[in-house]
């Protein structure tokens, strides 16, 4: 962890002040490859953004280095200590969110009255690109104040402030390549135990991002097993991947009462790759939000029963996104 952090903390400094420093050489050069490629901005709003994503990570350590040292000199309880985390995760992640909203000029529509204000509940997330990893920050925690635990991917620790916050408060990282699942389902499930009325755990059931590519090859790896069902349900979804079930149901066992909130969402296929963001995929598009809320009571007890509800669930959020990307849907 801090020979990590010795690498990434200096690094990303390096990278702000640098990104600052070349201001004057960067700037003319971004508007000159906006006019001679014709694609409406796109270096100049992409250098932009690179710079608010940095000095948000600048301000992000500073803050956590302020509140370690404050911690030292006028102690608080713990309970306050992980309170101004969740306030500091949240800021960051609804300025980052707000930041690519407006400079990339896109539209945000949320439908769906999910009561978000309201906990406990597990939020399962559509995964599509980067930037729906934030949702849960910009549309939920912020405005809400809703303290939600992160089910993420180890690799995100190379992000500086995911890292030092991430680990103040109570959040998961996985390692996809991990020799002891039993292990990393035991620190799942924990992640939802004592949760209280204005806390939520957020996790990605497809377990990775969503790309045509990533699906041929679960039908691919499906089709060699001779998994029949699964194979037939993963080719029942057109928009999604399969739901890796495990992490949910393990949430579920370890918070009785709390109810489970759908996140469906469309309009960021443009940035599954740094190429499409270069070719101006993003650029104005509109992005559709539909929260959904299951209350606990229409949730099944029987795991197999439980099992199946879940992939029905994200089969309706498969159709959902389907729907909204049919031709005339604007």
């Amino acid at each position: 962890m801090f020979r990590r952090r010795l690498l990434t903390v200096p690094g990303y400094l390096i990278a702000w002040v640098f990104w600052l420093g070349a201001l004057p050489v960067w700037l003319p050069l971004a508007i000159i490859v906006d006019v001679v490629r014709r694609n409406r901005g796109v270096a100049l709003r992409s250098a932009t953004f690179v710079g608010v994503y940095l000095s948000c990570e600048i301000v992000g350590i500073v803050a956590c280095a302020g509140l370690w040292a404050g911690g030292i000199v006028l102690p608080m309880s713990a309970a306050r200590w992980e309170g101004l985390h969740f306030r500091l995760e949240a800021w960051w992640g609804a300025t980052l969110f707000g930041a690519v909203v407006r400079i990339f000029g896109l539209r945000v529509t949320v439908e769906g009255d999910a009561d978000l204000g309201c906990g406990p509940y597990i939020l399962l997330l559509r995964h599509a690109s980067t930037a729906d990893t934030l949702l849960g920050s910009a549309l939920v925690s912020r405005p809400y104040g809703v303290r939600l635990r992160y089910v993420l991917k180890r690799e995100l620790l190379w992000d500086p402030c995911l890292d030092i916050v991430g680990h103040r408060i109570p959040n998961v990282f996985l390692d996809r390549f991990s020799d002891d699942a039993d292990r990393e389902k035991r620190e799942v499930r924990d992640l939802a135990r004592g949760l209280g009325s204005r806390d939520g755990v957020l996790i990605f059931p497809e377990g990775t991002r969503f790309s045509e590519a990533k699906r041929e090859r679960v039908l691919a790896r499906l089709c060699a097993s001779g998994h029949a069902t699964r194979l037939a349900y993963a080719r029942s979804l057109t928009c999604t991947l399969p739901p890796r079930t495990g992490g949910t149901l393990g949430l579920l066992d370890a918070a009785p009462a709390a109810d489970v909130v759908v996140c469906a969402h469309t309009g960021f296929e443009g940035t599954v790759s740094l190429g499409q963001i270069w070719n101006g995929a993003i650029l104005h598009q509109s992005i559709r939000v539909q929260f959904r809320r299951i209350a606990r009571a229409a949730i099944p007890t029987r795991n197999d029963a439980r099992r199946a509800w879940l992939l029905d669930e994200w089969r309706r959020v498969d159709a959902w996104v389907e729907r909204q990307q049919l031709p005339g849907r604007s």
